[in-house]
């Protein structure tokens, strides 16, 4: 097997499960099977009213370990693609007859991005001739590559079954969509269920619930529309805290605007004839069509307009933690991670030409600010260009195009950050830069975007008056260094396994007493009073602090406070109050006495500086450093 690279295993896999399921279920319809990076999944359906549990998956393993043995050989043959229709319409192989049917007239099955095991090649305009691939009984369409026989086939394990909607679209059928892993050999399928286990653990929607940060009222509310609880509001509020005070140190202005407009906005950006089928259906309002907004730029382009810019007032940054709504499709929300309403971090730069590559690079700089903050390492960006063959898809400007291009590259380079470049992914209106970081688990996804927009101040008419008196169109950047309020902390809740540092903590300290006596109660609730009421700045005016009153054991209080994970547990007991101090349990379970002034200075300087200092037994506060006049 070592012969065949790994994704060709495993997408040989994917076809010889498919074929044991045709074995199993002569009824079986099959969608796509493509290969992932563990191993594959492949849609089917079965005849209505039947569906697989995963105790079915047992059987079709050891179905997939008989063909194995037999070394089926996999035998490709190129038809016409009249006859593949007739082939797969013959074999009842409704979802096959229908990706033929695209490429036959369309030269592409138009989810090919998102599945990857299509045959179509996005550069086709005719297609003639399609490949299959027979193993035994069992007929796919298929380009290929796979490995010779089924023994070449990998070691395997049947994982799990989800409900998908046929190519992405709610409209469509439900399959069940049966995913497996896939490596060389089962030690290394062995080492993948306990990552995936502990996956599960680091989940953020486990995590979430187990610990009250946000939930969703799909059938009361609707899918993909979140509630932040109390616990959850604080990740939020800190997060805008933060960016608040980053971006006031970088000259960006705060604005609000709406969150709905008349649809004749949303034509007059472009945002209509490219992204329509992402926005929400337009409400009718004293016989107007508005849209809620799917982003803020063309709201901040009005505030733009609201005055005559002069070359000297340049560059305007507006920032907006603005609310935005966005048809997702059911199958593709996930938690906070993919709503279908969030909060942007949200900001755009209106600035001359020759300004945009240092703004660029500040905005880059500002990303990197954060991920050092948050401990974010493993980290890079991805920039996406346009296809120029496709100005279908983009702004029919080439050499504007290219202009923008050559600053984000040189952007790129002086930043001095790690980065790769994508063709044909571009915004419509300008190339963009991807944030792409990895979590604890290895996952990779992308947690903002940065633009460079050459278009709007065309379709806006956005201007300043230059030093020659004259009237001059200006770049556009978008950014979003922390994406969204919902990703953002969906990746952090995970990254910290919900151990949050003290600033992001939800709740930062907790005074139990040793004993229901009442003089402990009477000196509880003045230390109590005395940290409340300390001078610490956090989002939500102060230090958040709870005073244990339950009437259970101190080991039970304490190890529900862990469990909860409170970064700093408050033990009073006759000896601290005799003595007016208190005894800290720290997160290493380790305990230092100190006074509650000491402790209050402590937490005053680890929240101001954004540290995470709730297991260290020493802390040296520095002082703060003036900058001189």
């Amino acid at each position: 097997m070592a012969q065949f690279p790994i994704d060709t295993v495993r997408h040989s896999t994917a076809h010889l499960m498919a074929a044991a399921i045709d074995r199993l279920y002569k009824d079986a319809r099959f969608g796509v099977g493509p290969a992932l990076k563990n191993g594959f999944y492949y849609d089917v359906r079965l005849a209505e009213g039947k569906t697989l549990v995963e105790e079915d998956l047992q059987a079709i393993e050891k179905e997939m370990a008989r063909m194995k043995q037999e070394k089926l050989p996999y035998i490709r043959s190129e038809l016409p693609i009249d006859e593949a229709i007739q082939l797969m319409e013959k074999r009842g192989q409704i979802y096959k007859v229908e990706l033929l049917n695209l490429l036959k007239t369309k030269g592409s099955t138009a989810v090919s991005k998102e599945v990857g095991d299509e045959i179509a090649d996005p550069e086709a305009t005719k297609i003639t001739h399609v490949s299959v691939y027979a193993l035994g009984e069992f007929i796919d369409l298929c380009r290929g590559p796979h490995v010779e026989h089924s023994g070449q086939t990998g070691a395997v394990k049947l994982s799990n079954i989800a409900a998908a909607y046929w190519r992405g679209n709610a409209k469509n059928d439900t399959m069940l969509r049966i995913y497996g892993l896939c490596f060389e050999d089962f030690k290394e399928v062995k080492a993948e269920e306990k990552r995936l286990e502990e996956l599960k653990e680091c989940d953020h929607r486990k995590l979430g619930a187990k610990h009250n940060l946000f939930f969703f009222e799909p059938n009361e509310v609707g899918v993909g529309l979140g509630f932040w609880t109390p616990a959850g509001t604080v990740l939020r509020k800190e997060l805008e805290k933060l960016a608040t005070e980053c971006e006031h140190r970088d000259g960006y202005e705060m604005i609000c605007t709406p969150e709905l407009a008349r649809e004749a906005l949303y034509h007059r950006s472009g945002h209509l004839p490219y992204y329509e089928a992402d926005m929400y259906n337009p409400i009718e309002i004293e016989g107007e069509n508005y849209r809620l907004r799917p982003m803020n730029c063309p709201h901040h382009h009005m505030m733009y307009l609201n005055k005559l810019w002069s070359y000297r007032e340049l560059p305007a940054k507006f920032a907006e933690y603005g609310k935005v709504f966005r048809y997702e499709p059911s199958g593709a929300l996930t938690g906070l991670m993919r709503t279908r309403g969030f909060c942007q971090n949200d900001a755009h730069i209106y600035c001359r030409p020759d300004q945009a590559k240092d703004l660029f690079v500040e905005v880059m700089h500002l990303h990197a600010h954060y991920y050092d903050l948050f401990g974010i390492k493993d980290y890079y960006m991805r920039l996406s260009l346009p296809d120029l063959d496709k100005l279908d898809k983009y702004v029919n400007e080439p050499q504007k195009w290219l202009d923008a291009v050559d600053i984000i590259r040189a952007a790129m380079k002086e930043s001095g950050y790690r980065y790769q470049e994508v063709q044909g992914e571009a915004a419509f209106y300008g190339p963009k830069v991807d944030f792409q970081i990895v979590n604890a688990l290895g996952n990779e996804f992308t947690i903002s975007t940065n633009q460079l927009d050459f278009y709007a101040s065309q379709r806006f008419g956005l201007e300043y008056q230059g030093e020659d008196g004259a009237k001059h169109p200006v770049y556009v950047i978008h950014r979003a260094p922390l994406g969204s309020h919902e990703r953002f902390a969906a990746f952090l809740i995970e990254h910290y396994k919900a151990v949050f540092p003290t600033w992001l903590a939800p709740e930062q300290v907790r005074i139990i007493t040793v004993a229901e006596d009442d003089q402990l109660k009477v000196y509880a609730k003045r230390v109590y009073d005395y940290l409340f009421n300390a001078n610490i700045t956090t989002a939500t005016g102060g230090l958040r602090i709870k005073l244990d009153k339950t009437n259970e054991t101190l080991n039970k209080k304490v190890r529900t406070a862990q469990q909860e994970r409170v970064p700093y547990i408050v033990v009073i007991g006759k000896r601290e109050m005799e003595e007016n101090t208190i005894a800290i349990r720290l997160r290493n379970n380790k305990t230092i006495t100190v006074t509650p002034a000491d402790f209050a200075a402590r937490l005053k300087y680890e929240i101001a500086n954004r540290l995470d200092l709730a297991a260290e037994e020493s802390v040296e506060i520095k002082p703060e450093v003036l900058r001189e006049f």
